[in-house]
């Protein structure tokens, strides 16, 4: 019965880690696009302006530290939702042991907790960078 449980386990964290790809990968669209003196397209004449290897932005939408820190959080809240699956199912196996109806409701607490720490963290991070960009 363990192998079952760990096997639905993996399932279900592959889940949320096949959708971390999409991430990584930039909308690319060339809809209005500007043809640049050196070939390449660029979205506005300005872009063709800026220097080679200089990123474009740390904070705001689509930069690297918003990506990071949404990708860390969004990581923390799917294992905080599997705990909170592992501990239903502890609760529902326990087969009345007081001490395995403990753990369970502890590992529901704390999994309920971790969400919602999760979610105020990505609230927060999200206001402040809003608010630092503008």
């Amino acid at each position: 019965m363990k192998k079952s449980i760990k096997i639905m386990l993996a399932g279900i964290l592959a889940v949320p880690l096949l959708s971390l790809g999409s991430l990584f990968m930039p909308a690319v669209s060339t809809v209005g696009a500007v043809v640049c003196e050196d070939g390449t397209t660029a979205e506005s004449g300005a872009k063709c302006a800026e220097p080679e290897n200089v990123p474009g932005c740390l904070f705001g939408e689509g930069c690297a530290f918003t990506n990071i820190t949404n990708t860390a959080l969004f990581v923390i809240g799917a294992l905080s939702v599997l705990m909170l699956i592992y501990g239903g199912i502890l609760y529902t196996v326990s087969a009345g042991d007081s001490g395995k109806v403990t753990t369970a409701k502890n590992t529901i607490m704390y999994a309920v907790i971790g969400i919602v720490v999760a979610l105020l963290a990505f609230a927060i991070v999200n206001f402040v960078i809003g608010s630092l960009v503008k």
